[in-house]
């Protein structure tokens, strides 16, 4: 097991996974980048986007995240995500119209903090909807 990463997954409710996989592909601030066994340590904030964990035999799993930091140390990945969900669970339709709502909710703000709250939502769900 040695060429394995340990990986854990925590969302601000619980801990959604920790185990030991071959790879990992976290969409960082400054890009995707993969961590395998040995990485380097680091730091990141996270960036809208999907975390793929690739385990030898097992089809890859795909979980949208939102928000967080991803830190890489000798022991192995973890990434704190404000928001998570496995892109099997995405459904396009119901997406493309809750953007639609969002939309008009950004036009219809009749306040500053109004239309950015609107406007995170609006963003957050097409980043979800990239995500498909």
């Amino acid at each position: 097991m040695a060429d394995k990463l340990h990986f854990d997954l925590v969302s601000p409710e619980r801990l959604l996974l920790s185990e030991n996989v071959d790879m990992v592909t976290v969409p960082g601030k400054e890009g995707d980048f993969g961590v395998l066994a040995g990485h380097s340590p680091m730091m990141t904030v996270l960036r809208p986007g999907v975390i793929n964990v690739d385990e030898a035999g097992k089809p890859q799993r795909r979980i949208f995240v939102r928000g967080g930091f991803a830190e890489v140390t000798p022991a192995g990945l973890t990434v704190l995500a404000e928001h998570t969900i496995p892109v099997e669970e995405l459904d396009q339709a119901k997406l493309d119209l809750e953007i639609g709502y969002a939309a008009e909710d950004v036009a219809d703000a009749t306040s500053d903090d109004a239309r950015l709250a609107a406007q995170e939502k609006l963003d957050h769900l097409k980043q979800m909807h990239l995500a498909l």
